[in-house]
């Protein structure tokens, strides 16, 4: 099962938070812990690794906080979980194949790298101002030929 830690979860609620008030200079740790039942030693920590990716800006002092690096509409969701948990893995190889017996004959590993990218795509094509505003761009969708059956307007029971 793909799951976000809740790391990642703490931090995607932080950015949300901030991008609903880019208009304040910025917010404490504190502040955002309590809107959410957050541990704020744990958040610290987060927002202090997504300062490290370039994603936060923090201010020391008293009006000291927290605020976006750059607008929310160019923070992917992507960014946030890589900025958390590292990158995203969906097998065990993906990071040592030296721990694994069967990566020599794996059937599956390079469709299941595949498939990482698609999800690594769909993340990165979402936005910290989408999750803020739930607003969902409109998604591309592949054309498709479907078949169609022909029924008799006889054969239609009314």
């Amino acid at each position: 099962m793909l799951r976000l830690s809740k790391k990642a979860d703490y931090a995607l609620m932080a950015m949300k938070h901030l991008a609903l008030r880019a208009d304040v200079a910025s917010t404490s740790a504190r502040e955002i812990a309590e809107a959410y039942d957050i541990p704020v030693e744990l958040l610290a920590k987060v927002l202090q690794r997504l300062v490290r990716r370039g994603l936060l800006v923090s201010q020391q002092g008293t009006r000291g906080g927290y605020a976006l690096a750059r607008p929310a509409t160019q923070i992917s969701v992507a960014d946030v979980i890589q900025a958390v948990d590292g990158p995203l893995t969906v097998t065990a190889c993906a990071t040592d194949h030296d721990q694994c017996d069967q990566y020599s004959k794996c059937n599956v590993r390079d469709p299941l790298w595949r498939i990482k990218d698609r999800i690594l795509t769909a993340l990165a094509s979402c936005s910290v101002f989408e999750v803020a505003t739930d607003s969902v761009a409109e998604p591309v969708v592949p054309v498709s030929i479907h078949r169609t059956l022909a029924v008799e307007p006889a054969a239609i029971k009314r």
